[in-house]
């Protein structure tokens, strides 16, 4: 592990550990084994390390996803295989999950430029409006679409989080959960 990713590693588990403001860049850069300077050539800012953080979850998750679900699908397959591929993400990266959470309820959630924020949603976007081209999904904004499959999928999270299911009862809540969702969308 190089050092750069040595200082996120260090910073997830600290933000997630104590909050953002709770965590000094010090305290980072000791645990992390780097002096305060080394930390600062990678990130200018606290507020530059928090939004990295965020943007290296976020595309690491998107890798698994893609990973995961088999492009040349059908809509509503794809759909599916997408809102179950986050969620074993979400389930396997607990504090990653956790921290983009975190994050999204932040005010640092702010200093992303519009230009990230359009190229993070994209892809889904661009799926969910697929989908409703091809009439698999209700025509209605596709922001407000990924925005109640972001809130079911953090509830769900929740809800598993809170409950010690075994793996086969785990996937029938999120099969069950998924099949509401499908309900509601279709």
């Amino acid at each position: 592990m190089d050092k750069q990713e040595i200082i996120l590693t260090t910073a997830l588990r600290l933000f997630v550990q104590n909050g953002f403001h709770a965590t000094p860049t010090s305290k980072i850069a000791k645990e992390a084994g780097v002096a305060n300077g080394t930390l600062f050539h990678y990130y200018k800012t606290k507020e530059d390390l928090i939004v990295s953080l965020y943007l290296y979850i976020k595309s690491k998750m998107g890798a698994y996803i893609d990973e995961q679900v088999k492009p040349d699908a059908d809509a509503k397959t794809y759909f599916k295989g997408q809102f179950k591929a986050v969620l074993e993400w979400s389930m396997e990266n607990r504090d990653e999950f956790y921290y983009t959470q975190l994050f999204t309820n932040s005010p640092f959630a702010a200093l992303l430029s519009p230009e990230e924020v359009k190229k993070s949603l994209k892809k889904s976007c661009d799926q969910i409006q697929e989908a409703i081209d091809a009439g698999v999904i209700k025509a209605r904004d596709v922001d407000f679409i990924y925005t109640i499959m972001g809130s079911h999928i953090f509830g769900l999270y929740t809800y598993l989080i809170k409950n010690n299911f075994s793996k086969t009862k785990q996937q029938q809540v999120i099969q069950d959960s998924l099949d509401m969702l499908w309900g509601m969308l279709s």
